[in-house]
């Protein structure tokens, strides 16, 4: 007879975050970052073998398992045959922000990518992978209403979870004043907005804010924006993916930028 603990199916280390996935645990350790423990399918071979050897020269310690733990231990997630077992991601502070903004150096304009109240993981992780694609500098999110920094988000970012500094405010809408304080343009985006995306500029210092799938942004934050902006939609659907938005508003701010430049 099973016991209860085995029922209830095997436990990520206490303290720590599952990395799943081929690429996202190459992406960390090209960055120079051991996992404490990986474990690797049984009979994977030698597909994994260069990757599992590069983990344990890292000082990993590797262990061989059957593939239905692997699947019960990330609920079905394509796990590639491989989970590693890292300190979890913690999100920088508010303070850390100024501080990077206060020695910002003038010829390169900050690019920011703002966060109202997405609490979908994966949504969070497309948006984490789209920022770093962009270039961005950072992602703001708030402490409450906001998806946390797990092992789904990692997945799903490939890799920029672990490079795309993420700065969690207390106050929304009291960073936003603060960010224009220090000149720089806030855009939010809103479906009934008279201005396209298109027509906005984005050459200097500029925050880009994404509300959350249905809700949009929250009243205070929509009256701390600057201005707000659409994405023209030609179809039968009225909005798209935040995720998806977020690439297409961040990829016009660096059009902008490279025609500027």
């Amino acid at each position: 007879m099973k016991s209860a603990s085995s029922r209830r199916g095997p436990k990520t280390p206490d303290g720590l975050d599952q990395v799943y996935g081929v690429h996202a645990l190459q992406s960390l350790l090209d960055r120079g970052e051991a996992p404490r423990e990986l474990w690797v399918q049984q009979g994977a071979g030698s597909r994994l073998k260069e990757l599992v050897a590069y983990a344990q020269a890292k000082g990993a310690r590797v262990k061989e398992q059957p593939r239905d733990l692997l699947d019960q231990l990330t609920q079905g997630a394509a796990h590639q045959g491989v989970v590693a077992f890292c300190p979890p991601l913690t999100p920088e502070g508010e303070e850390s922000l100024w501080l990077k903004l206060r020695a910002w150096p003038s010829n390169t304009p900050p690019l920011l990518l703002i966060l109202d109240g997405v609490t979908d993981v994966h949504n969070f992780g497309a948006c984490l992978r789209s920022a770093d694609a962009a270039g961005a500098h950072g992602v703001i999110v708030a402490k409450d209403k906001a998806a946390p920094l797990n092992a789904t988000v990692r997945k799903v970012a490939c890799g920029a979870a672990e490079v795309v500094p993420v700065y969690q405010v207390t106050n929304l809408a009291r960073t936003l004043a603060k960010l224009k304080d220090a000149g720089v343009w806030i855009t939010g985006t809103a479906g009934e907005a008279d201005t396209s995306v298109f027509d906005i500029n984005m050459i200097g210092p500029t925050a880009l804010v994404m509300g959350a799938e249905g809700k949009g942004m929250r009243r205070l934050t929509r009256e701390a924006c600057d201005n707000l902006a659409k994405l023209p939609m030609a179809g039968e659907v009225s909005s798209l993916n935040v995720s998806v938005a977020t690439g297409i508003c961040l990829f016009e701010a660096v059009r902008q930028r490279q025609l500027a430049s």
